[in-house]
C-alpha cells in the first residue's frame, strides 16, 4: 500500500518553505498516518530536498498531519530556477511513499 491509498494532500509555500498537509480518508486511516508518516520518513522518501528541518504538526480534529519543510524550495518562487518553484509536485511525490508493513 502507498500513502495515496489512504490519504490526499494539499501543498503551500512561503519563501523557501514548503508545507504539505496530509489528510486521511477516514479516522482509521488517521491512526495509520500517525504511525507511518513521520518527518524522518519524509526526509528519507524525498532525499534530494535540501531541507534544513521538517516539522510535523498533528491535527486530530481534521484527521490530518501538517508538515513544514524549511529550505525545501531552493530560495523560493522568486529566487529559484527550479521547474516547480512552488513545490506543488512534492505532495504528489509524497503520496507515492509506502506505508505498508508497519
Amino acid at each position: 500500500m502507498i500513502l495515496r491509498d489512504i490519504a490526499h494532500v494539499r501543498t503551500g509555500d512561503k519563501g523557501d518553505t514548503s508545507q504539505i498537509a496530509v489528510f486521511a480518508h477516514s479516522a482509521t486511516d488517521y491512526a495509520l498516518l500517525l504511525q507511518a508518516v513521520t518527518a524522518e520518513r519524509i526526509a528519507r522518501h524525498l532525499p534530494n530536498l535540501a531541507c534544513k528541518r521538517i516539522v510535523r504538526f498533528e491535527l486530530p480534529g481534521l484527521h490530518a498531519l501538517n508538515f513544514v519543510l524549511e529550505g525545501a524550495l531552493a530560495g523560493g518562487v522568486t529566487r529559484s530556477l527550479a521547474l516547480d518553484p512552488h513545490g506543488k509536485t512534492l505532495g504528489a511525490q509524497l503520496l507515492d511513499m509506502p506505508v505498508e508493513g508497519l
